[in-house]
C-alpha cells in the first residue's frame, strides 16, 4: 500500500472520529455531519485508489484541500490548536504526501 493512500485513510479516520468526538463533547451536530461526510468521502477515495480507480485520488485531493481551507479559517478565528490546528496540520501532511507521490 502506498504512503499517500495510508495518509488519506488516516486523515479520513481522524475526520470521522473527530466529528463523532465533537458531537459527544459539545453536542455539535455540524461537526458530526461534516466530520462524518468528509471522513467517509476520504475513506472512499482511499478505497478507490486501492482499486486502481484514478478519480479516487482526485476526490481525496479535493476533500483534503477543502478541509485545509476550512480548518485554516477556523484556526484563524478561534486561535485554538485543538481541533483546528491538529486537523490543519494533518491535512497539510496528507496533501504533501499526495502531491509528492504524483510528481
Amino acid at each position: 500500500m502506498e504512503l499517500p493512500i495510508i495518509a488519506t485513510l488516516a486523515y479520513g479516520l481522524l475526520a470521522l472520529i473527530g466529528g463523532i468526538a465533537a458531537y459527544q463533547t459539545v453536542k455539535s451536530k455540524a461537526s458530526l455531519i461534516s466530520g462524518t461526510i468528509s471522513g467517509l468521502i476520504l475513506l472512499l477515495g482511499a478505497f478507490l485508489q486501492l482499486q486502481g480507480i484514478t478519480w479516487g485520488f482526485n476526490l481525496s485531493l479535493i476533500i483534503t484541500i477543502t478541509l485545509i481551507v476550512v480548518f485554516s479559517l477556523r484556526l484563524a478565528k478561534t486561535r485554538k490548536f485543538m481541533p483546528s490546528g491538529l486537523m490543519l496540520l494533518a491535512g497539510l501532511v496528507t496533501l504533501a504526501m499526495m502531491l509528492t507521490a504524483r510528481v
